[in-house]
């Protein structure tokens, strides 16, 4: 199904004071869209819109906690009211513990599924009247880790299954049952260099890191926005996506071994800079990339 140009929408993007989700709002505005960010970093997001605006892009910001289901509803009414429609709208917000699963408190575990998965759910269900109106797209972020899993990131995978789950029986309640003339799309990247370990609750005595070979944000924001304008069912962006999902599917025993192989290779050698990370507070680093091409850790500052 194919829906209208990206420089004729309004696409609202949650998660985006950083990471995939900064990447896919600067360069949807920078193709013309009119771009709402959403996230808890009230600081970062201003410095974005004025980045924008000094470009000649469209954008404004929002600072709303995913996890609060009445702010998501009350972001999407005033999106409504200044934009006149949504056109897509972008569940990208996420965060990560590493950590082994029975050492990791109850609370954080709560936490990172409130703004994972309960993030997306409320995300969607809030978006949904508008995207109806508009006939738009409801793309929703979620993982390789969707089908695969991975050790010391437990709840993560967990959360991310979860996503999936959610994202197919709503496509199917949508545009089958009740014949919607929108789409519904999960995008899952393979690990991307963002700066997810360092934002990520930290349990470990080393400073966190993702397995390589990771890809670059913008192949995922490129997805994203194929997706806002072409519809589809679901993404897999960079090979191992394709690679861990397929295993996992027809080689469960081999999967499992290959999976156990990246609990060593999640770990950097040194000591954690920020073990408390973002999970129950807004980051503010303003960064798209994790690591630099040699691998160092981008400079926050």
């Amino acid at each position: 199904m194919r829906h209208a140009p990206i420089d004729q929408q309004v696409i609202v993007i949650t998660g985006a004071s950083s990471g995939i989700g900064l990447c896919t709002a600067l360069l949807a505005a920078e193709r013309g869209a009119r771009v709402v960010l959403l996230a808890r970093s009230e600081r970062t997001l201003d410095a974005i819109v004025a980045t924008i605006a000094a470009e000649g892009g469209s954008a404004h910001a929002m600072c709303v906690d995913v996890s609060d289901r009445a702010a998501v509803e009350a972001a999407a009414e005033r999106i409504v009211a200044l934009h006149g429609r949504i056109d897509t709208w972008v569940n990208n917000a996420g965060v990560a513990i590493f950590g082994r699963l029975d050492e990791v408190a109850p609370e954080d575990h709560r936490q990172l599924f409130e703004i994972n998965f309960w993030g997306v759910v409320h995300g969607s269900l809030a978006a949904l009247p508008a995207l109806r109106a508009s006939g738009g797209v409801l793309v929703n972020v979620g993982s390789e880790v969707s089908d695969a899993v991975i050790p010391l990131q437990g709840m993560y995978s967990a959360s991310k299954h979860a996503v999936k789950g959610f994202t197919d029986a709503l496509r199917v309640e949508q545009t089958r049952v009740d014949d919607q003339p929108i789409s519904i799309v999960l995008i899952q990247p393979t690990a991307v260099n963002t700066p997810y370990p360092q934002h990520a609750r930290n349990y470990m005595d080393r400073e966190p890191k993702l397995p390589s070979p990771l890809i670059d944000p913008h192949r995922v924001a490129e997805a994203i926005l194929d997706a806002a304008h072409k519809g589809g069912r679901e993404t897999k962006v960079g090979a191992m996506a394709h690679v861990d999902t397929a295993m996992s599917k027809f080689l469960p025993r081999l999967a499992d071994r290959m999976a156990a192989m990246q609990a060593s290779r999640q770990q950097r050698d040194e000591a954690p800079r920020d073990p408390g990370g973002t999970l129950f507070v807004g980051g503010e680093s303003g960064r798209i990339h994790g690591v630099d091409g040699s691998g160092e850790i981008v400079d926050p500052t």
